[in-house]
């Protein structure tokens, strides 16, 4: 027969599963009288577990939110899940200022695992491999990043004590419209009132965050996730690109994301017919009929011939010059090396 302790943590297990239990239902589960499980809830309210009696006829026990976090009762699956889920998002950079924190709490689930599950997970973290390079970028606080997510939620107001990539400190008001994880960053848009715009403000350079009195109304169907990467796609760097490719803006989008470059599919009817002048690439093969109008800005432009090549499809610079010079001496280069033999096995 289970020990009363264990029948206790039971009913712990059973509690934080969620919703109303009643005492009927407990006592079946438990192999227990109905006394005998009011008898356990005290036990749990000795311990500071919140749990709370709701009375009636369809009452019972129900977990009620406390000061502190209760004692977790996790399955096998479940402590898996969870540390699984600390290591992903430490390595993505969207854990806030919880990368101490995540690390703390792996370390308290690991600590009371059961040996042959730490040693079933140690094996699964020494042989598993990453794609990606874990993030490097900076958390942002935990209390701001709450605060923010709060006035979101809310449509409140916030005060952001905010530093910019150039160093230079503000205090300003925001109008939150949504939250977003991108690329191991967190980023908040909104209306700044000030000058009556839609702003974009990375969480990791807020120090402060406080919400305000007062409310507002977000524009209907506004999507922070498109805003945030069209104004990524769209920021002052030292190149402004423009192009036209013979492609789909779906076939296009599969090499460069939303976050990177803006790109429109042109009408049909506006489709542009590559001339002799337009460089490497401008043979049409296989037309589809369909073109797509790309533009970026980027910093440097060394990485995007071979980007362009690896479309395969016909495309057309309008700007800059810089970049067809650039894709005409990638294109010599290729051709170059395509002319070279294949070096002889053996000395001669």
């Amino acid at each position: 027969m289970p020990r009363p302790t264990a029948r206790v943590l039971t009913l712990l297990e059973l509690l934080q599963s969620g919703g109303l239990r009643t005492v009927a239902e407990l006592a079946g589960r438990l192999d227990v009288d109905e006394r005998t499980v009011r008898r356990y809830v005290d036990h749990l309210l000795d311990l500071d577990v919140p749990v709370e009696s709701v009375r009636g006829r369809h009452g019972g026990y129900r977990l009620a939110p406390g000061y502190r976090v209760p004692p977790l009762m996790l399955r096998d699956d479940e402590a898996l899940a969870v540390l699984l889920g600390l290591l992903a998002g430490q390595r993505a950079g969207l854990l806030g200022a919880a990368g101490t924190a995540s690390e703390t709490a792996a370390a308290k689930i690991r600590r009371v695992l059961p040996e042959r599950l730490a040693r079933r997970l140690d094996a699964l973290l020494d042989s598993v491999a990453f794609t990606a390079s874990p993030g490097r970028s900076a958390p942002p606080r935990t209390e701001v990043l709450l605060a923010v997510a709060d006035a979101v939620h809310h449509h409140r107001p916030v005060s952001i004590n905010y530093t910019a990539a150039d160093g230079r400190r503000s205090d300003r008001t925001l109008h939150p419209y949504g939250l977003v994880a991108h690329a191991g960053r967190w980023y908040v848009t909104g209306e700044d009132p000030a000058v009556g715009e839609n702003r974009t403000f990375r969480l990791d350079r807020i120090a402060v965050a406080r919400t305000l009195p007062g409310s507002f109304d977000p524009p209907a169907g506004f999507d922070a996730a498109e805003h945030v990467l069209s104004g990524l796609a769209t920021a002052p760097y030292r190149h402004e690109v423009h192009f036209r490719v013979e492609a789909t803006a779906q076939c296009v989008r599969g090499v460069l994301p939303a976050g990177v470059a803006i790109v429109e599919q042109l009408p049909p009817g506006a489709e542009a017919v590559p001339d002799a002048d337009s460089g490497p690439g401008s043979a049409s093969h296989g037309d589809t009929g369909v073109w797509s109008r790309v533009e970026m800005r980027v910093e440097r432009l060394d990485w995007l011939p071979p980007l362009l090549a690896s479309l395969d499809r016909p495309f057309v610079i309008e700007r800059p010059d810089e970049l067809r010079v650039r894709v005409t001496e990638f294109a010599a280069r290729l051709a170059d090396s395509a002319r070279r033999g294949a070096p002889h096995a053996g000395g001669s």
